[in-house]
């Protein structure tokens, strides 16, 4: 299995980059946001995903360890393509695709190409317990999926008894009055005084 290439981007479009490995040119097919993470940058680390069929061996690239994580759980699910997959993660982030998947949101699912409402409520059925248990209020996230300092921050209100949609709503809220980064501590302060 290749887990991931490092290397320079020789060529960049929005569904597919080619790497040089040291000679060695591979062809990555990937999502628009890993397009748009890479698009100005002339070399770099993607993780990859090998995907083997009867017909073909392709090589899926991605940006961010989540969006593959996220990847491997749309897969999993029948009747749900890579090449579906790599759509759905070309029309939402990941955290959205777990979002939607989690609260049972079949209109947001069915919004993206290729996904109809019997596949969009397999979605739901098959993968909410299992991105369900990233929302369950811990601090330790189950796997690497959608881990970020938002979820952390809206987890620890969670735990302090405030309800996750509001939780959710005021972290969204602070991050979207503040440029830049900021520290978890600090999100979760400015979260609750916005409550």
């Amino acid at each position: 299995m290749i887990a991931f290439v490092r290397g320079k981007f020789v060529q960049k479009t929005p569904s597919r980059v080619l790497v040089d490995v040291q000679g060695v040119g591979y062809e990555l097919q990937i999502s628009l946001n890993t397009y748009s993470a890479i698009s100005q940058q002339n070399e770099g680390l993607i993780h990859t995903y090998l995907h083997i069929t009867e017909n073909a061996h392709t090589l899926y690239g991605f940006h961010q360890p989540e969006e593959k994580e996220m990847f491997l759980h749309l897969i999993s699910v029948s009747g749900v393509g890579a090449s579906t997959a790599r759509m759905m993660l070309s029309g939402m982030e990941p955290r959205e695709i777990a979002t939607a998947i989690v609260s049972g949101n079949t209109r947001q699912l069915e919004s993206i190409k290729g996904i109809g409402k019997k596949s969009a409520e397999r979605l739901i059925v098959e993968l909410k317990d299992k991105l369900g248990k990233h929302f369950s209020g811990s601090t330790q996230p189950v796997s690497g999926v959608l881990y970020s300092v938002e979820t952390d921050a809206v987890n620890a209100l969670v735990a302090l008894g405030i309800g996750r949609v509001m939780a959710e709503q005021a972290v969204k809220k602070t991050r979207g009055t503040q440029s830049g980064e900021l520290p978890l501590e600090e999100l979760i302060k400015l979260s609750l005084k916005s409550l």
